[in-house]
């Protein structure tokens, strides 16, 4: 359906920044953090959405489901992860080899944290797999088990938990890494996109207040981010940060919000455009390969024509084609096959809703999860960010 399409484009224009930020930005960029966090509002977005739907059955039982879900994160997360870090390990890439248990255990931002420096730099962006990862490990529980009038309430709680720890923050003193890296600086993207979810079980018709706040939020947003790269006082940085941070949230809820149902338009076009929705089908190996091939270009700097050692349209150029081909034989030869393996561990054993309403409707054209009890390799939902 379209709303899918345009989800797949989103998860490309998304990536799009993270690439643009590590091979192409001089001077640094927030276009890469601004991705990962419309990365993680999608994530929140697509797995409640799944598992709300696995909820509407008859024979919807809460431990089969949780299995379910478990098992095929793990067939979808886990093999190409887990053969970047074998790599990773065969060549001590970058010195990462001492490390690597740490980013094993899904735990590379609380190493990064605990160490307050990137290094190793090479799997710098594992502190957000790690951040998905223990959400997934978390998060099914509260929208499996819970009462169902309860979770919108418990979305909230955890969106204003992550609000307060922001401002606690400044208090600390000197800024560092498990700022940013902890996962209460995550949880509200997540989990914001989790709301969503539960609100489109409703309705679509958005609240009032976002539509007369997305504007000025999406203004102060841009004006914060501008700021982060002006120098300015300690307490002014605390403020930029805290804005940069939560101001944009509703507009990225929004965009993805309005995806969801099918924006109409350009911009919706060009998400739907093959090419984009194709690269958002492989954005997970797009953005696990990516810093491995950054690495891997530089030290073939002496065969290759144009400089890529530095920042600039030369790297940006060679590291993104070289990535978006690893990534496609990644998929092709290895994801996708071992996807089709999810068929065996539905959500629900049974084809009976328990009203004809609630019968789900995540996707039905080009083999997406028609339902939630027949699950598809190329459910949109599952396949990581």
């Amino acid at each position: 359906m379209s709303r899918d399409r345009q989800l797949d484009g989103l998860r490309t224009l998304a990536v799009t920044m993270v690439l643009y930020h590590h091979f192409f930005a001089a001077n640094g960029s927030v276009l890469g953090h601004l991705g990962v966090r419309l990365f993680f509002v999608l994530s929140g977005f697509l797995i409640t959405r799944l598992l709300l739907d696995a909820r509407s059955f008859a024979d919807y039982q809460p431990s089969a489901a949780l299995k379910a879900f478990y098992i095929r994160r793990a067939l979808r997360i886990f093999p190409p992860y887990f053969a970047m870090l074998g790599f990773i390990w065969f060549v001590n890439l970058e010195g990462a080899r001492g490390s690597l248990k740490w980013h094993a255990l899904y735990l590379s931002n609380f190493w990064y944290a605990l160490r307050n420096e990137w290094t190793p730099w090479v799997l710098c962006h594992a502190w957000s797999l790690s951040i998905e990862e223990q959400f997934y490990i978390a998060w099914p529980l509260v929208i499996l088990l819970a009462p169902r009038r309860l979770i919108a309430p418990v979305c909230v709680a955890v969106i204003a938990f992550s609000l307060a720890y922001r401002l606690y923050w400044p208090f600390t003193g000197t800024p560092s890494l498990a700022r940013d890296l902890l996962p209460p600086a995550s949880v509200d993207a997540l989990v914001a996109g989790a709301l969503l979810a539960v609100y489109r079980r409703k309705t679509e018709a958005w609240p009032r207040w976002i539509g007369l706040s997305v504007v000025p939020l999406t203004i102060a947003s841009i004006t914060f981010l501008w700021l982060k790269s002006v120098s300015m006082t300690p307490p002014l940085e605390w403020v930029t940060w805290i804005g940069g941070e939560v101001f944009p949230l509703i507009p990225l809820v929004m965009l993805v919000g309005c995806c969801s149902s099918g924006m109409q338009g350009a911009f919706g076009r060009m998400l739907e455009r093959p090419t984009s929705t194709a690269i958002g089908r492989m954005s997970y190996g797009v953005y696990l390969f990516h810093p491995v091939v950054l690495s891997l270009v530089v030290k073939a700097q002496s065969w290759i024509p144009v400089n890529v050692s530095e920042q600039g349209p030369g790297r940006f150029v060679v590291a993104t084609a070289a990535t978006l081909m690893l990534a496609s034989i990644s998929w092709l030869a290895f994801e996708r096959p071992l996807n089709q393996l999810k068929r065996y561990f539905p959500y629900v054993s049974s084809a009976r809703p328990s009203t004809p309403s609630s019968r789900p409707s995540i996707a039905g054209e080009r083999g997406y999860e028609a339902s939630a009890y027949r699950p598809s390799y190329a459910n949109p939902d599952e396949r990581g960010s």
